[in-house]
């Protein structure tokens, strides 16, 4: 699935077991056209092992880091043991995540009667994997296929592919804020800082709540939390500064929920 011909040095790969021996297990890396690395016993739990079997067998997907790669004798050195759990659920996942983009992919390339390798060579150039172009489909819009120069027929395909089967994740966070303004207009101010928190911001939800005078619930929806940051962050400013420019004051009060 990598556009590279080699893994690096210290990158987690899925393997699949091939064969095992006393002293060491063979593997065949997916993501890399099946080249072929070697966990040595050392490196397949820690502690001391008696049968190796007992923690790797042949047909087993497995999650390795990447300790050396010698391209000039083709040999990749691989660890079992550095990877954690969260670690192998994670990269298990992505991969996952892959091997269902590509196949979408194949799915528009049919509908649009186009050879996948086209789509894929173009999104490679912005896109260092392929999954997260069909998350911002979803969660951007079709302004992420003008990067592009794919014809109508296959940025249709793209987007009904990618609207039919990625179901992004989305989480909440809010908080207050409390805004005051002193001015004999203060009233139309506080209503020019309320529109400035509407302004849109791709793929995130805001939602003002008024609370009594002078706080106001803000509620930003957005695919992670470190996008709803910066969006309630941003609201805020927005906000707050409308009313600071007209001689009032702001604060906002962060809670999450």
């Amino acid at each position: 699935m990598s556009e590279r011909y080699w893994p690096e040095d210290g990158e987690l790969v899925v393997c699949t077991v091939v064969d095992v021996k006393d002293f060491a297990a063979f593997v065949t890396l997916d993501e890399y056209e099946g080249r072929q690395g070697l966990i040595p016993i050392s490196e397949i739990a820690r502690g001391w092992i008696k049968y190796i079997r007992d923690y790797i067998r042949e047909g087993q997907k497995v999650v390795c880091k990447v300790l050396h790669v010698d391209t000039s004798r083709g040999h990749i050195d691989l660890s079992l043991k550095d990877v954690n759990d969260h670690q192998r659920r994670e990269k298990i996942q992505e991969w996952k995540n892959e091997q269902k983009a590509y196949k979408w992919i194949g799915f528009a390339a049919e509908v649009a009667a186009i050879d996948p390798a086209r789509i894929i060579e173009a999104l490679r150039s912005e896109y260092t994997m392929i999954y997260p172009f069909f998350e911002d489909l979803v969660v951007v819009g079709e302004e992420v296929l003008t990067r592009f120069d794919f014809s109508d027929e296959v940025n249709k395909a793209l987007m009904v592919v990618a609207t039919d089967n990625v179901k992004v994740q989305k989480v909440t966070i809010s908080g207050i804020i409390d805004m005051m303004s002193d001015k004999p207009d203060g009233v139309n101010v506080i209503r020019r800082a309320l529109r400035s928190a509407e302004a849109k911001i791709p793929g995130v939800e805001v939602e003002i709540t008024y609370l009594g005078a002078p706080q106001y619930q803000i509620k930003v929806t957005a695919p992670d939390y470190k996008s709803a940051e910066k969006a309630i962050e941003k609201v805020a400013a927005n906000t707050i500064g409308v009313v600071e420019r007209a001689g009032g004051s702001g604060k906002l009060i962060r809670k999450q929920k």
